[in-house]
């Protein structure tokens, strides 16, 4: 059984105590495995004896062993459909489904569970309210307000909802380092506004946005604010109160959870007054042949089958990390960001992108080594089993501004090592060594 005991010397140190990052690594499994053999036949085995070094976690985190546990306990022992029957397995499923939205809904700080949706990513959270609000509310003469640096879940979802209704898009720009320019945010969010759309924290950038301030502007002018966690809620306290959005998505790959599963928060007023995205079955009250009314909040926008062992999986997840401290989680990626960013500001042919290091910053840090493609950079590392990522990052019109096609992004977790930088670097090395 996890305690927090077992990582931490007591809740009191908790503030000014380093993570054990060696104890936390022994409860991922994959991250002692080595990497090599036929990756046609995944797990095949290693041609040789190197370790994984994961640098991939803004794409997706490993996966503790309790959080595979709680997906293997729901098949082996109460899989069944929720809300749906009256035996015991049901009604045991449905109990840990609902308290799997009554723990996310406490986690991010929302008022009850009737405000968290479970949807399969922040992606799909995304479409649920530009479909199910923005094709309903917007029209000729209205404007979205997005950022230069949102992911495609975001720009293209509203530029393409933007096209059927009329409405225009608008780009908050960004500074040579990659912060938001607020005074620019202030001209753009205006009468006009009727979503203010950001990302929470730049999955190329690291920047972290005032999502704060950008919901007061909004608000200001009587429009909504929907702020994209997915690269936020797994390494920093989140509170949507506090923040004071409308809307908030985020996913569970990227918190130690499982794939097909992510939360959308949303002000219960507002879930109350949107018609669902999804129509069948679980998400309606009455039907008759002529019409049908809704289910309660969630269960109005969760039509069908669920995600019932994902959801009670990240729920899982949550009180893992949870128990670990979001404050020292966030406090150990902005110590391995600052090492990792000394380290590469060795070299003068590397270009880091984003804030300069000594500011607030995530675990993220986007580069590119002159001379070398970030694709031919990244496949070489993978020879040294060090796993970055490679390309536009789901950012096209961001690297246009950047003026690049593609970058190397090392984005770091809960479980990564400075050691684990420092065979990163020399990974790198190798590259340029290699096209010298």
């Amino acid at each position: 059984m996890f305690t927090l005991e077992a990582f931490l010397p007591s809740m009191s140190t908790q503030r000014t105590e380093a993570l054990d990052v060696e104890r936390i690594r022994e409860d991922f499994p994959i991250l002692g495995r080595d990497v090599g053999g036929d990756i046609e036949t995944p797990g095949a085995g290693p041609e040789d004896d190197t370790p994984l070094v994961y640098l991939d976690n803004g794409a997706t985190s490993q996966t503790p062993e309790r959080v595979i546990d709680a997906i293997s306990t729901y098949y082996r022992e109460y899989n069944s459909n929720v809300h749906r029957g009256v035996h015991h397995l049901s009604m045991e499923a449905s109990f840990a489904y609902e308290a799997a939205h009554d723990r996310l809904a406490d986690f991010i700080g929302a008022s009850g569970a009737e405000e968290i949706v479970f949807i399969r990513n922040t992606t799909e959270a995304m479409n649920l309210i530009a479909y199910s609000w923005g094709l309903k509310e917007l029209g000729p003469g209205d404007e979205v307000v997005l950022t230069e640096m949102e992911h495609h879940a975001s720009l293209v979802t509203w530029q393409q909802i933007a096209k059927k209704t009329g409405a225009d898009v608008r780009y908050i720009a960004i500074d040579e380092d990659g912060r938001l320019d607020m005074d620019h945010a202030r001209e753009l969010i205006g009468p006009d506004t009727e979503m203010v759309s950001v990302v929470h924290v730049s999955n190329v950038l690291g920047t972290i946005n005032p999502i704060a301030e950008l919901a007061d502007l909004a608000h200001e002018h009587d429009s909504y604010v929907f702020a994209d966690g997915a690269q936020a809620v797994p390494n920093r306290p989140v509170d949507v109160g506090e923040l004071d959005v409308d809307f908030y998505a985020f996913s569970g790959h990227k918190m130690c959870g499982p794939t097909g599963i992510g939360v959308l928060y949303g002000r219960e007023d507002l879930l109350e007054a949107i018609d669902p995205f999804l129509f069948g079955g679980d998400m309606i009250r009455k039907v008759d042949f002529e019409d049908a009314t809704w289910n309660e909040l969630p269960w109005k926008f969760e039509a069908g089958t669920p995600p019932i062992a994902e959801g009670i999986a990240l729920a899982e997840a949550t009180d893992y990390i949870d128990e670990i401290g979001m404050e020292a989680i966030q406090r150990h990626e902005t110590d391995l960001v600052e090492y990792a960013m000394a380290r590469l500001e060795e070299f003068d042919d590397i270009k880091i992108y984003g804030p300069p290091r000594g500011e607030d910053r995530s675990g993220v840090v986007s580069f590119n080594l002159e001379g070398v493609h970030a694709h031919d950079l990244a496949s070489i590392m993978n020879d040294d089993a060090v796993a970055i990522r490679a390309g536009d990052h789901c950012t096209q019109p961001l690297h246009e501004k950047l003026g690049t096609a593609a970058s190397a992004r090392a984005s770091f977790y809960l479980y990564n090592t400075k050691e684990e930088v420092d065979t990163l670097v020399e990974a790198i090395d190798s590259a340029r060594q290699l096209f010298a």
